[in-house]
């Protein structure tokens, strides 16, 4: 059973299947609007993508690694959906539709990330995990098989309770996108409890369960995104990925992979020299001798963007070679994984890990930052655990403990919903991980004493 387009590109709406496209605002373009002008996008300006709390104008953050990552995908969706009109594979008018919802998807694709990167990820997870393990405070009553999705917090699935849920007044669907845009940001379209019901302690048997993408509780949202677009499920209880997954995937893949290189270059982790010789690894050999004259900063440079062309062109082609296997479900790896630059781009992922990662100012900050959102959790958890001794009253709260009144209005914190241990555990979760980089440290200084004004 394979796939199809006519189901895949659904622009109906999340919890409003029936709202109609404007002549002229397709819902991808609405989707890229909404997605560009919301709160949480916003904040990704001040949130680290690999190296984090740095003044360096040139270094990149979330936003403009989103930005970058959704013009390579739009690339991405033009070309395949070119390939695939050429083969009567599709209309026409679905082309822009390809190219538009892998757009947006890539905007929408680090929104749910917390401060600090993916060390912000760990340490979130981590405090909740210590809080499980103690077996005490508010944090170890949620049940035990809720409690894998908080000490693995995840990006993806923050992404989508903000995109589905928090966003637009948290009015029913949130941002109310649609299902095609939905369905392609769905990298992991699972919850973790299936997940590790699939999966238990051995490896995924398929790319999509690598990790989650969805909470528990927003498990019917997932299989309303599904089943608008026909993706296919299986019957633990998982879906098999949209085939516009693949491209947003391959998209972020070849931003980060070539950007976090050229930014080891610009902070002086790697030499640029190395940073210029891998980049030729994937752009290959020029055929005509370089200018003697040109600054290695500005080789660098045109290397980045040749490489960007070449990793594009090679998705593309490892998307039409692998074609029925996508449509089908039965294709288990990603795109620059099975591409002509695989081994390049593995070479890439080695010099990541020995060199950028393990960096000792990158790794001094992100100590540093996982103590600051360790002391915000301690300190707001405390908070919601009076919230329980009140019954869930927020107005009894604010009698009992008038300094937490004073501190919910200090931070605007929205306590909406709010009504059992799982909800106050994820209220928290959206709370720490939607600060950016700055303002975590500005509330950590604030609920220590030690805030400089």
């Amino acid at each position: 059973m394979a796939m199809e387009w006519n189901r895949l590109l659904n622009p109906g709406r999340l919890c409003r299947s029936d709202y109609p496209e404007a002549p002229g605002r397709e819902a991808y373009l609405q989707d890229y609007d909404r997605i560009l002008f919301s709160e949480p996008f916003r904040r990704l300006a001040q949130k680290t993508q690999v190296h984090p709390l740095y003044s360096h104008d040139h270094v990149h953050h979330r936003m403009i690694h989103s930005m970058e990552t959704c013009s390579v995908g739009r690339s991405l969706g033009t070309s395949v959906g070119h390939a695939l009109l050429k083969d009567r594979r599709i209309s026409a008018d679905q082309v822009l539709r390809i190219a538009g919802h892998v757009q947006a998807a890539c905007l929408l694709h680090d929104i749910g990330n917390p401060p600090f990167g993916h060390s912000g990820e760990d340490s979130i997870g981590g405090w909740f995990a210590a809080q499980f393990r103690s077996g005490n405070g508010l944090a170890a009553r949620i049940p035990a098989d809720q409690q894998a999705e908080f000490a693995y917090f995840e990006g993806n699935a923050q992404g989508l309770r903000i995109a589905g849920r928090l966003e637009m007044a948290r009015r029913e669907g949130g941002m109310r996108l649609s299902y095609a845009t939905l369905g392609a940001f769905l990298k992991y379209p699972c919850t973790r409890l299936v997940r590790d019901a699939v999966c238990g302690d051995g490896p995924a048997p398929y790319s999509g369960l690598k990790k989650f993408g969805v909470f528990a509780s927003d498990a019917a949202l997932l299989d309303e995104i599904c089943d608008a677009t026909g993706m296919l499920q299986e019957g633990a209880g998982w879906y098999r990925r949209h085939p516009l997954a693949f491209l947003v995937e391959a998209a972020d893949d070849i931003c980060y992979r070539i950007m976090d290189i050229e930014d080891a270059g610009a902070v002086g982790d790697l030499d640029r020299s190395d940073v210029a010789a891998v980049l030729e690894d994937i752009t290959g050999k020029r055929n005509r001798e370089e200018d003697a004259a040109m600054p290695l900063n500005d080789r660098v440079a045109l290397l980045r963007a040749l490489s960007i062309g070449a990793a594009t062109s090679a998705a593309v082609q490892a998307f039409m070679d692998n074609y029925d296997a996508i449509m089908s479900g039965e294709f288990d790896g990603d795109l620059i994984g099975a591409s002509a630059k695989a081994d390049a781009f593995a070479e890439l992922q080695r010099l990541s890990v020995e060199r950028i990662f393990a960096a000792r100012r990158k790794t001094e900050l992100e100590v540093a930052g996982r103590q600051v959102l360790h002391r915000l959790l301690d300190h707001f958890h405390g908070l919601y655990a009076d919230l329980a001794s009140c019954e869930w009253d927020q107005s009894q709260l604010g009698k009992k403990h008038p300094h937490w009144k004073q501190l919910i209005r200090a931070v605007d914190l929205d306590l909406r919903g709010v009504e059992d241990p799982y909800t106050a555990m994820h209220s928290l979760a959206d709370f720490v991980s939607g600060m950016t980089d700055r303002y975590a440290v500005k509330v950590r200084g604030m609920v220590t004493g030690s805030l400089q004004v």
